[in-house]
């Protein structure tokens, strides 16, 4: 069996391949494999999610990473970065991460690789993909033939690290459908009216479409990034504005008016709840920083609304330049749940990013990519 992408899923589904003695090769485009995980987590690597449920995944069937979520648990990667000793910790909401660096996941794969007899090729580009009785792979390492082909090449996020469109484009030839795809888990634009706020971070409940986050959202000169925003974006449509809570599990209104007497100017008292810079803008988008006794309750209610429902209108996202995902891809339709292969096409797989199957932020894309890459190497 081939497998085309020395990232997170194909590593993880050659190991598990060749402990059932697949003679198995990777082919890596890049000089090196898992450039992804390497730049991870800041250099650390958020390799799973010890909360992770179905629910915390994207796709046009929200059904279908069940199968394969429930076969290969974060408990089961878990027992494995024990096992080679590796120091991990829980940053927060469940998401953790190296102690020491992201390479440590790679050297554990790369060793696991190398003891179930993998062979791993780098900087192999396939060039052209026949398929007769067996698959035929052109590279400019030469040509390699195969029974299984299992394509793990992930989307186009981060293409600076390599990432192309080659997955898809092995999908449209062998006629298997595609969910429409975009960047995601990306930072977003608001065609720069926040720039006088670039730097500030500010805990706020960020929602779209029946959806909420609360973590740290943070300005920049073009739009706004941060945790929270990075989540909404998975679900954010372009022409529906994400609304914002600057002041989450507070009335504003309520705080606002009881404070209605006061003859100390609204920004700074704002400025107690949130970072002074952030406070005094604010207010200056919306009315003149004077005491809070000479504004009108009905002044007050309409900052106070403001705040706790500030409706932002964003024109795009950063794009695949900076996105850490791409949202869509192989449609689930095609696949079987429990195998990863393509119902069109005997020996041929897709796991990872490349299928239509998206996680929040945090440490889920990873274990989408321990456990698809799981399911197909007990079944290739």
């Amino acid at each position: 069996m081939i497998i085309v992408g020395g990232g997170a899923a194909g590593m993880f589904c050659a190991i598990e391949a060749g402990k059932r003695g697949r003679r198995v090769l990777v082919i890596e485009h890049n000089a090196e494999v898992g450039r992804k995980i390497i730049i991870s987590g800041g250099g650390r690597c958020n390799f799973t999610n010890i909360n992770v449920q179905p629910e915390n995944f994207i796709s046009a069937n929200p059904h279908f990473a069940k199968s394969a979520l429930a076969r290969y648990t974060p408990q089961d990667f878990i027992e494995l970065v024990k096992k080679h000793k590796i120091q991990f910790y829980e940053k927060k909401l469940g998401q953790l991460f190296c102690r020491e660096s992201s390479r440590q996941i790679v050297d554990m794969l790369l060793l696991e690789c190398r003891r179930a007899k993998a062979e791993v090729l780098t900087q192999c580009s396939v060039t052209q993909i026949v398929k007769d009785a067996r698959f035929t792979l052109e590279t400019n390492r030469g040509k390699f033939n195969c029974e299984s082909l299992v394509i793990a090449t992930g989307g186009r996020s981060f293409p600076k690290i390599g990432a192309t469109g080659f997955g898809y484009d092995v999908a449209k030839q062998f006629g298997v459908k595609m969910t429409q795809t975009r960047p995601s888990l990306v930072a977003m634009s608001a065609g720069g009216q926040f720039s006088a706020l670039a730097g500030i971070s500010v805990d706020a409940l960020v929602s779209t479409d029946k959806h909420s986050f609360r973590e740290n959202i943070l300005f920049t000169h073009r739009g706004m990034s941060g945790p929270a925003i990075l989540q909404i974006s998975n679900y954010w449509r372009k022409g529906v504005p994400v609304e914002v809570d600057l002041l989450p599990e507070t009335s504003a209104t309520d705080t606002l008016l009881e404070n209605s007497s006061r003859n100390e100017k609204i920004g700074n008292f704002l400025s107690t709840a949130l970072p002074e810079r952030f406070a005094r803008a604010f207010v200056s988008l919306i009315a003149e920083d004077r005491p809070l006794n000479q504004f009108s309750h009905a002044e007050l209610r309409t900052i106070g609304e403001r705040l706790n429902s500030w409706k932002i209108d964003f024109t795009q996202t950063e794009g695949y330049d900076r996105a850490e995902v791409t949202l869509g891809g192989v449609d689930t339709g095609e696949l079987s749940s429990t195998t990863m292969e393509t119902k069109k096409v005997a020996g041929l797989y897709f796991i990872g990013e490349v299928v239509d199957v998206t996680g929040w932020l945090g440490g889920y894309n990873f274990q989408w990519a321990w456990a698809s890459g799981f399911a197909a190497g007990r079944a290739v």
